[in-house]
């Protein structure tokens, strides 16, 4: 009966951070879709207020973090295409992996690290370039 109960605890110590995980999903698309839609837009003032106080603070400017898309991440700045895959917790945050497609065709694999926003919603403290797999069209 012990190894029953402990087995049962130790069960739900895993499933509540993953139905937090999961409800986090909805809102944390939102955020990476808002910041794209943004971009799209050229509204890099919106744009920015997608990203965290750290990530601004590099940044300092709308105009700055911008450029810094425009020029490192322009699959970014104009996607064809976006796929939200996977959303996991690696090292107390949460990372959502985004697939897309710029406007030649090329499909770029991203990892946005999400970070709370303290009002209960979320920001994005991050983006890393991911080495894309081969996907059949």
């Amino acid at each position: 009966m012990r190894r029953l109960c402990l087995a049962l605890l130790a069960t739900l110590a895993l499933a509540a951070p993953l139905r937090a995980q999961e409800a986090a999903a909805p809102a944390i698309r939102d955020v990476i879709q808002g910041q794209i839609d943004a971009f799209l837009a050229d509204d890099v003032e919106r744009a920015f207020s997608y990203a965290s106080p750290g990530i601004q603070g590099v940044f300092r400017t709308p105009e700055n973090f911008g450029r810094m898309v425009r020029q490192g991440y322009p699959m970014v700045w104009r996607p064809d295409e976006l796929r939200f895959l996977e959303l996991e917790e690696r090292g107390g945050a949460l990372h959502q992996r985004v697939l897309i497609e710029d406007a030649e065709g090329a499909r770029h694999l991203l990892d946005y690290r999400m970070e709370p926003d303290g009002a209960g919603g979320w920001v994005i403290d991050g983006v890393r370039i991911l080495e894309a797999p081969e996907v059949a069209a």
